[in-house]
């Protein structure tokens, strides 16, 4: 959700091949399970939708997102009128000592036990464009992760079973997530589709204590996202496994731990062969020579200070462990082995965020830096590797900076990132890459249910190209040699929009007509292949329409 993610990211959502008597079971529940999934995001990602069944001590994160936390409840007042004792009531007179006691104020009823049932929830976005030399609209950001104005058609759906087990006060909830990206049938004629499955876990809150969580399963595992720029700056995993997560009773502080394999498909990972069955039967079978599986696990402390009456200041540190045994692989000579040694890889981040709890402003500030295999990402296999055959010495470092401010009829979304990345080769080559963007995109709400936006950003990357020199006739072949080739791409747009749900940045669903106009350099260019139309053009055009909505969704990311 290029997102999303995707992501994956984190960067779409979808909805398709669900099985019709779930979907019916799904739409004829209760419409919201947001409640029961309370995400400690500081980005004001798509809010529950109201009459949100509560849950018994959801993890408490009032992230910015979030309405106003209320007041605290007034005293609770049974009705009744206090009565004077009168001539007939002997008793009431009688007891002047007892009168203390009933003006004390009734104690507060217990809250109701979470709803039982199933939810549904839903992300999606859907666009249609040209680039008025009737060729399709492309995504034409040249660093990994642009505007997501141009991104490609993309839904989920999120179908989740809440159950309350009064015997011991644990509410578990199992969700399902179903993940669908273009292209659609409705425009390649294709009736094939390319679907995952992005959730699929059962979670179950105040076991054995209150304030205790523990999940077990598949699922993406995601903390505070950059809405502009779709992707999550600090921690993004998908994983399966399980996790424990604790929640402090101030209501602004939890530890989060969690443990998960992954085996990409790849041969860094695994490696299948064919040998003949056993008992020398005929025919043949697959046997799987190297079978290593990665190990990653996180830790996650979050705290929230409070700042004035509804807003906080929010601090996160985080960190990641990946694990890569040893193994072997058959060469090109049958019978022959080589090893493959044992990697390793971590993270270390930190987040520091402030929102004023009146409504979706915010700002936050992500540091992360990953070195050895985690610098390649959770699903990434190693490459350009160090002499010892490891990914000692690769590195990744983001630095990224989020935030929204609204006040009357204005919006102002914002974004930024800088990312260097170094594979393990000593020496510049096309994967070492700097890059960084500056997007924004100014508001303008001309009444509740509509205005009119702009956005605007400029994005530069520089790449370390090796070259190998011509050699002169009769003479040795040079060395090869280094340079960095820098690019970088203006772009502008205006997108009138249309919010069914009235005013605000965040109010999904929305409508829009969409035209951006962008212009590369020289550098940027180069940056395509040959023939590559964005190798020719200066300017480019995108003019379209599109749509994107949330309804319960994005509720379950846990970390």
């Amino acid at each position: 959700m290029r997102r999303p993610g995707p992501e994956f990211g984190p960067r779409r959502s979808r909805l398709h091949g669900v099985p019709s008597a779930l979907l019916a079971a799904a739409l004829c529940a209760s419409p919201s399970l947001a409640a029961a999934q309370t995400e400690p995001t500081a980005e004001p990602k798509p809010a529950a939708s109201e009459g949100a069944p509560p849950l018994a001590d959801p993890p408490p994160a009032p992230p910015p997102s979030e309405a106003t936390k209320p007041a605290d409840p007034p005293p609770t007042n049974d009705g009744q009128a206090q009565r004077r004792p009168g001539a007939g009531d002997v008793k009431a007179a009688a007891t002047k000592e007892e009168a203390p006691k009933a003006a004390e104020a009734p104690k507060a009823e217990a809250p109701p036990p979470p709803e039982t049932g199933f939810f549904l929830g839903t992300y999606g976005r859907v666009g249609a464009a040209t680039d008025f030399r009737k060729r399709p609209g492309r995504d034409a950001d040249i660093v990994a992760r642009g505007s997501r104005l141009d991104e490609s058609s993309y839904v989920e759906i999120d179908i989740q079973r809440q159950d309350y087990w009064k015997a011991t006060g644990t509410t578990t909830r199992a969700v399902v997530t179903l993940g669908t990206s273009a292209p659609l049938f409705h425009y390649n004629a294709d009736f094939s589709i390319r679907m995952a499955v992005r959730n699929l876990f059962l979670q179950a809150n105040n076991i054995v204590t209150k304030g205790l969580s523990a999940w077990v399963g598949s699922r993406m595992y995601r903390g505070d996202d950059s809405y502009l720029l779709d992707f999550w700056p600090l921690d993004n995993l998908n994983t399966m496994g399980g996790g424990l997560r604790y929640d402090f009773g101030n209501g602004r502080t939890f530890v989060a731990w969690h443990a998960g394999l992954n085996q990409p498909n790849t041969g860094f990972f695994r490696q299948t062969v064919t040998r003949t069955p056993a008992l020398n039967q005929v025919g043949a079978t697959n046997v799987n020579i190297l079978d290593r599986q990665k190990f990653i696990t996180s830790l996650k402390a979050s705290h929230i200070f409070k700042a004035g009456a509804t807003g906080g200041v929010k601090a996160v540190f985080y960190g990641e462990l990946h694990d890569i045994p040893s193994g072997q692989r058959e060469t090109e000579v049958k019978g022959t082995y080589e090893s493959l040694p044992a990697d390793f890889g971590y993270v270390v981040g930190a987040q520091l965020g402030a929102f004023t709890g009146r409504d979706p402003s915010h700002v936050n500030l992500f540091i992360r830096y990953a070195g050895g295999a985690a610098a390649y990402g959770e699903f990434g296999t190693p490459f350009q590797l160090a002499p010892d055959r490891t990914s000692a010495g690769a590195r990744e470092l983001w630095i990224t900076l989020s935030g929204n401010w609204e006040t009357g009829p204005l919006g102002l979304m914002a974004a930024g990132y800088f990312r260097s990345f170094r594979d393990a080769s000593s020496g510049l080559d096309s994967n070492d890459v700097d890059e960084g963007i500056l997007l924004a995109r100014p508001h303008f709400f001309l009444t509740e249910w509509g205005g009119i936006a702009t956005e605007v950003s400029y994005q530069a990357q520089q790449r370390g190209v090796r070259y190998q020199p011509q050699a002169e006739p009769g003479q040795p072949i040079p060395a090869p040699t280094s340079d960095p080739v820098m690019g970088g791409l203006f772009r502008i747009g205006l997108v009138p929009f249309l919010n069914p749900a009235g005013k605000g940045s965040y109010s999904r669903p929305q409508l829009r007509l969409i035209y951006l106009l962008t212009h590369r350099d020289e550098g940027a260019r180069s940056m395509y292949a040959k023939d590559d139309v964005f190798s020719l053009r200066e300017w480019e055009h995108f003019f379209g329409v599109g749509v994107e909505w949330w309804f319960n969704a994005q509720t379950t990311y846990g970390g």
